[in-house]
């Protein structure tokens, strides 16, 4: 990823940014900075970047003219790129806000000073308005660092440990659980005694109690959201084959409640950049009740919660399907979707299994046509692509995607019927297990192969299919 910051201090932000992790991430090509001084773009004889406002008002306001041209100077290499204004008038900035930025490949940070910025600059190139918090600070700079630091810490190798970025605070919507480190007892105080009795199903037990304890006292607003999310997975277990991408979304901490009422609900799952819809409980009679409305009043309202830049849904109800193609909306696919429900890890048949590299890109690329490198190349940096080897020659791999489900499943021919991809979907499935969640997966319509492996391996296939849709340059 790379992140183009325009401001007046450029070197206030170098110096803070390229030490510790943001500078290893740095040197490896994780991620990429570059600093653009506004400065160099003024057209003034003496380098000024700003003057006085119109109507009066204390203080300096920086120009149109060098901003949009030091923003333009980007645009010519990299196209025009999401624009982020740090500013005390922007929207809160949140773990959500921070996930929904790492998708993105190139992404610039506006830097305010003085009295702010000609507005007329700003509804010109800014995207997003964002807000570290209900405080003024001398400059953007500060704010630009913390927005660098957070989103740079999900990008795949940034933490060094594929698992960090999901068991840190806010995850879930609760805050970090207490830790303890030796010596046991350190000034009189112990360290509590289920860490050390190594039953780990009591000690995630206890994390859990404690982010919750923690969370409701320290943020009530975040605990609130916590119930909401739980309330809503406990209604949607009652039939959790069919619900499985909702609540799987929502528990990793990726979904959010966009639109709940009536029973018609939107989850956005940001990190994927998919949003599933439900209307009514799934079963017909609540479908019916929820969509009948002549003008299509309750659907729009539905939409319109949906993120503007939304391409991708996911329906479970073919009324509702029909309702959104006549809106134009596309299908891209219609799948069947298994669900392993046993929890019970399974056995690995197979000698070599590994967690694949950049080095095997070139490998997957050539074999699975559905997904494009870039996405490819995401998932492998993300931890979450396996390769099967016989004598150090790769065979096969599997992977999960973004949203959760596991897919991208491939053995060469030669190998086939041999129990390799049995072997790759039990290493994923176990993998899946270690981390807490449920594996699922979803599989396109008239692929019996893949639909005999997983019911052979005991996943159960939900009664209703999944519609992946796509939605075109349509109105709501």
């Amino acid at each position: 990823m790379r992140f183009h910051i325009l401001t007046l201090f450029p070197d206030m932000i170098r110096q803070g940014l390229e030490a510790s992790m943001i500078g290893r991430a740095v040197d490896k090509g994780l991620i990429r900075l570059n600093m653009v001084n506004i400065r160099d773009f003024t057209r003034e004889k003496h380098g000024r970047v700003d003057d006085y406002t119109y109507g009066g008002g204390a203080g300096m306001l920086m120009q149109a003219q060098p901003v949009f041209d030091a923003w333009k100077s980007i645009c010519k290499v990299v196209g025009e790129a999401r624009t982020v204004y740090v500013t005390p008038q922007g929207e809160p900035f949140t773990q959500a806000k921070v996930r929904e930025l790492a998708g993105e490949k190139e992404l610039i940070i506006l830097c305010g000073h003085y009295e702010g910025i000609d507005e007329r600059v700003l509804e010109e190139t800014v995207t997003d308005r964002i807000s570290i918090g209900d405080y003024i600070l001398t400059g953007g700079e500060l704010a630009a660092m913390v927005i660098v630091d957070a989103v740079s810490r999900l990008i795949p190798g940034v933490l060094g440990n594929e698992a960090s970025a999901d068991m840190e605070s806010f995850h879930g919507d609760l805050l970090e659980y207490p830790q303890y480190s030796r010596p046991e007892i350190w000034n009189g105080k112990k360290v509590p005694e289920v860490l050390l009795s190594g039953d780990h199903r009591r000690v995630e037990q206890w994390r859990l109690e404690q982010a919750k304890e923690r969370t409701a006292a320290v943020r009530p607003d975040l605990y609130a959201k916590y119930e909401a999310k739980q309330a809503l997975i406990q209604r949607l277990a009652r039939d959790k084959r069919n619900h499985i991408h909702i609540t799987e979304s929502l528990k990793g901490g990726r979904g959010e409640i966009l639109y709940e009422k009536e029973e018609r609900l939107l989850v956005a799952d940001r990190e994927a950049g998919v949003c599933m819809l439900l209307c009514g409980n799934g079963g017909r009679t609540g479908e019916a009740r929820a969509l009948a409305d002549e003008d299509g009043s309750k659907l729009t309202e539905l939409l319109s919660a949906a993120p503007e830049q939304t391409e991708w849904y996911v329906v479970i109800q073919e009324q509702l399907v029909n309702e959104l193609l006549a809106r134009g909306f596309r299908i891209w696919g219609k799948c069947s979707q298994y669900v392993y429900t046993q929890g019970q890890v399974l056995p690995v048949r197979l000698k070599e299994i590994r967690r694949l590299t950049l080095a095997d890109l070139e490998y997957v690329c050539a074999h699975y046509h559905q997904e494009g490198k870039e996405y490819l190349e995401e998932r492998i940096r993300a931890g979450v692509m396996y390769g099967a080897f016989e004598d150090g020659r790769q065979i096969g791999f599997i992977g999960t995607h973004k949203e959760g489900a596991m897919g991208m499943l491939y053995v060469e021919e030669g190998y086939r019927r041999q129990g390799v991809g049995r072997a790759l979907l039990s290493y994923n499935i176990n993998r899946l297990l270690e981390q807490g969640r449920t594996p699922y997966g979803h599989v396109l319509a008239g692929n019996s192969a893949s639909e005999s492996l997983l019911e052979g391996m005991g996943l159960y296939k939900a009664g209703r299919p999944v519609w992946w849709m796509q939605k075109k340059a349509c109105n709501h």
